[in-house]
């Protein structure tokens, strides 16, 4: 998905790197010890870029699958704005700047304009706060309006901000925050997409939906282990259990019953996040 991007750069590099051995001699090439550093150093360098790429689906592309099933917007189902001001912590602005993405992606992609300056506002808000101001502002705006029946562009514009929030933190040795706000999208997402009717597993579709989620967030257990030792990042995956224990066994189908399921474990930890 998102490490598309690391799969494209990691060729260049290790042409780089080899047109860079070119200009030795074909003594220094043949030295075991010299091709053992640059495939560390490749290694390396992919480590790095893997690590600054979003993990998962942005909820940009969550919402683009639920708004193709052809259910209506829903007033009311988001977090509201006025919730920014009670997110003293930078874990509590970092997993709710995630809500309030996927939020702002719902707005969007079903063309709700005041919704979009709304969320907008609310994440730019809790981006100064964090000193990420220059990526949720005017000039972003203004691309959403100007695409705002080109669904594809919209995906496009509003993964490159997520992309590029994502970088900031990591890249300022804020993996931890990053994560926090892979994981506040995700939940909010499943929330919205658990909410389209009175009854979800009614809506043709949500079935698949779902069950693709689960492969992101087996992902993202996966990729918060190294960081269990951040108590922020311990306590969200802690509250993720029951979602987990849903899942778990599950594979290509869920019953009616595995959606009702998975929709009242999301209402529990989403009410603990926001």
């Amino acid at each position: 998905m998102k490490k598309a991007i690391a799969v494209l750069i990691i060729p260049i590099l290790i042409l780089s790197f080899s047109g860079l051995n070119s200009c030795k001699n074909k003594a220094e090439r043949a030295k075991t010890s010299e091709k053992d550093l640059e495939l560390e150093q490749v290694q390396t360098l992919e480590k790095e870029i893997e690590k600054n790429v979003y993990p998962l689906p942005t909820s940009a592309e969550v919402i683009k699958m639920l708004s193709e099933l052809e259910v209506g917007y829903i007033m009311g189902i988001t977090n509201p704005v006025a919730n920014a001001r009670k997110y003293l912590t930078s874990s509590g602005k970092a997993i709710n700047m995630g809500v309030f993405g996927a939020d702002l992606s719902y707005g969007t992609l079903y063309n709700i304009q005041q919704e979009v300056l709304n969320y907008l506002d609310a994440i730019r808000g809790l981006a100064n706060d964090l000193n990420m101001s220059q990526i949720y502002d005017e000039t972003l705006y203004d691309r959403i309006r100007q695409n705002q029946d080109k669904k594809e562009e919209l995906v496009n514009i509003l993964t490159e901000a997520f992309d590029k929030t994502y970088a900031y933190l990591s890249e300022n040795d804020q993996q931890g925050l990053a994560l926090l706000v892979v994981g506040g999208a995700w939940v909010e997402g499943m929330y919205l997409t658990t909410h389209v009717s009175e009854a979800a597993y009614q809506v043709a579709g949500i079935s698949k939906v779902l069950i693709e989620q689960k492969e992101s967030f087996d992902l993202f257990i996966e990729i918060t282990e190294p960081y269990l030792t951040d108590q922020d990042v311990k306590e969200f995956v802690e509250r993720l259990e029951p979602v987990r224990k849903v899942y778990e066994g599950l594979t290509t189908s869920l019953t009616n019953q595995n959606i009702i399921d998975i929709t009242k474990a999301i209402e529990t930890i989403r009410g603990q996040i926001i």
